[in-house]
C-alpha cells in the first residue's frame, strides 16, 4: 500500500533522490501533515509563503483573481502537487492564488528554513527546484512572444489558456461579457457570437457570468484546426 512518503517521492522536487538520502531528510525534518475537509481553504491568496506545501492526496481548486476582481479563474488539480514553489523566494513572497479542498485532501508543509539549511545541501534537490522555477519562467516568456492573431476564436482561446496553471482538465472563468470584451479589445457582440460558436463546437459551456471549459487540452488542440 502506497504511503505518504511514497507520494512525496513522486513529486518532481524529490525525483532522483536515493532512498538513503530521503530517509536522512525525514529523520531531520518535522513534517506537518494536515487533513483538510472538502470546502476548507488550505491557503489564502496574499498570505505569506513561508514553507513548501505539498498536496499528497485528494483534489483541490486553484482560485486566482485578476486585479479589481474583473475576472476569476478556477481550476482543479489532483495530488501529488507542489503549491507555488516560485513564491518561496523573490521580491514577492506571498501566494498569488487561493487553494481550497474540493475533496478531502491531505497536505504536508516543509519550512523555508529547512529548505535553505538542509534540503539545498542535496544537489539533486537544488537541480530539481531550479528546473521547476526555470521551466515556469521559460513557459511564461514563450507566451509573451507568441505570434499575434487577428482571428477572434484564437484570441479568446489564448486568453483562456494563458491564464491557466495547467493546460489540462476543467477550468471555470467567472467574468462578465463586457469585461471580457474590454480585455480582448473587441465588441461585446463579437465576443458573444464567437463564444456561442465555441459552445456549439463543445469546447466551452456558457452560463450566467461564468464560462466553463470542460477540457482545456481539447480547447488547446482546437487552435490547430482554426
Amino acid at each position: 500500500m502506497e504511503t505518504m512518503f511514497d507520494t512525496l517521492l513522486q513529486l518532481p522536487l524529490f525525483q532522483g533522490l536515493c532512498h538513503e538520502d530521503f530517509t536522512s531528510i525525514l529523520d531531520k525534518v518535522k513534517l506537518l501533515f494536515i487533513k483538510h475537509k472538502a470546502g476548507e481553504t488550505i491557503i489564502e491568496s496574499g498570505s505569506p509563503c513561508k514553507q513548501l506545501c505539498f498536496l499528497l492526496k485528494g483534489e483541490i481548486s486553484i482560485i486566482t483573481r485578476a486585479k479589481e476582481d474583473i475576472y476569476t479563474v478556477i481550476e482543479q488539480v489532483e495530488a501529488p502537487y507542489l503549491i507555488e514553489a516560485q513564491s518561496l523566494f523573490g521580491m514577492s513572497t506571498t501566494y498569488k492564488s487561493s487553494y481550497v479542498a474540493k475533496t478531502e485532501a491531505h497536505s504536508v508543509n516543509i519550512s523555508k528554513s529547512f529548505v535553505l539549511n538542509d534540503l539545498f545541501k542535496y544537489e539533486i534537490f537544488r537541480l530539481n527546484y531550479m528546473n521547476i522555477i526555470s521551466n515556469r519562467a521559460q513557459n511564461l516568456y514563450a507566451r509573451l512572444w507568441e505570434e499575434p492573431t487577428p482571428d477572434l476564436k484564437s484570441k479568446i482561446n489564448r486568453f483562456f489558456l494563458s491564464h491557466c496553471e495547467k493546460p489540462q482538465g476543467e477550468k471555470i472563468f467567472k467574468v462578465k461579457m463586457d469585461d471580457l470584451a474590454r480585455c480582448l479589445d473587441d465588441t461585446r457582440l463579437n465576443i458573444s457570437k464567437t463564444l456561442n460558436e465555441l459552445q456549439n463546437c463543445g469546447l466551452i459551456e456558457l452560463h450566467r457570468k461564468e464560462i466553463v471549459i470542460p477540457d482545456a487540452q481539447k480547447l488547446q488542440n482546437s487552435n490547430s484546426l482554426l
